[in-house]
């Protein structure tokens, strides 16, 4: 039997319009967005639909957006594809993405899975406003030169490496003046260029205290069961199925870089012949093939 496994996206993924034609012809992903908008008490499918971006950007509400597109893209393919699943031997998504893929294997409920997403964007857009921060890719640019850089650019404040994408591509996070400073730095050094990313703060850095704790706090009343399949946690970049170790790491990741090349790695290590990334957006697939050219991947889009 091939191996097979399903990636979904994180946050910056979300665009005005997203879901709106997949509502439109699949029953069951318009399902998932009437059931949401009873848990979240707003219509979600028409922020995703009609925006304005402004709402739609904004920490607590794109994390339930992409959560909830990105499941929804998961009943598309069930009907595309429905020969595809019991290949599947590994799930992984990116930061926000692990939830969906935590709900995908059956380690929790969808509406647990929501409000959990809904707290943790909550706690993360407070964070956020406490300290003006951001976070930036830096393309062109291997990591032990970026790891000097960022020595040289915490003079200007808190400054960390929040996500090992892939070869040439990493996104750093923290303070306003040394995101400025970095960029600057990057370009003087001969990068690519920089892309700012479109959320609300530092994710992935101790600037995110004290979400990690209302984070806690929002899962301990929530029910994990060992998933159906392994997920792949950002923390570690390994497999997960034990119940407890994945309550700890959900928690672990908020503060803690996103180890995607790594994991990317390791599930073409266990065999992994065809990805599927499942959700608003390509860019998973870019990644991939930085990492690996020639793995095959498909992209099932909300």
């Amino acid at each position: 039997m091939p191996r097979f496994a399903f990636l979904f996206p994180g946050q910056g993924a979300q665009t005005v319009g997203m879901a709106g034609p997949l509502c439109a012809t699949v029953p069951t992903a318009k399902a998932l967005f009437d059931l949401a908008a009873k848990i979240l008490g707003y219509d979600l499918l028409d922020v995703c639909v009609n925006g304005p971006a402004e709402r739609l950007n904004a920490t607590d509400v794109s994390q339930p957006a992409i959560f909830v597109a990105s499941l929804a893209a998961l009943e598309q393919l069930k009907i595309a594809e429905p020969d595809a699943f019991p290949s599947v031997v590994g799930t992984a998504g990116l930061s926000l993405g692990e939830y969906t893929a935590l709900v995908y294997a059956g380690a929790m409920t969808f509406e647990d899975g929501l409000k959990v997403v809904q707290a943790r964007g909550r706690a993360m857009q407070d964070a956020a406003e406490v300290t003006p921060s951001g976070m930036v890719s830096v393309l062109g640019l291997d990591i032990a030169d970026i790891e000097a850089l960022v020595i040289e650019a915490r003079a200007a404040g808190t400054l960390e490496i929040a996500n090992y994408l892939c070869p040439g591509n990493t996104v750093l996070s923290g303070a306003a003046p040394a995101i400025a400073r970095i960029e600057q730095l990057a370009v003087d050094k001969g990068g690519i260029r920089t892309v700012k990313l479109p959320v609300a703060g530092a994710f992935h850095t101790n600037l995110m205290k004290p979400a990690d704790e209302k984070l806690a706090a929002a899962l301990t009343g929530v029910a994990i069961v060992a998933p159906a399949i392994p997920v792949w946690s950002n923390v570690d970049a390994k497999a997960h199925t034990d119940p407890a170790e994945i309550r700890d790491l959900l928690v672990r990741q908020v503060l803690s870089p996103v180890k995607w090349e790594e994991t990317m790695r390791a599930l073409l290590a266990d065999g992994v012949e065809r990805f599927y990334e499942i959700g608003p957006g390509r860019v998973l697939a870019g990644l991939l093939k930085r990492v690996h050219r020639k793995t095959e991947i498909r992209n099932i889009t909300a």
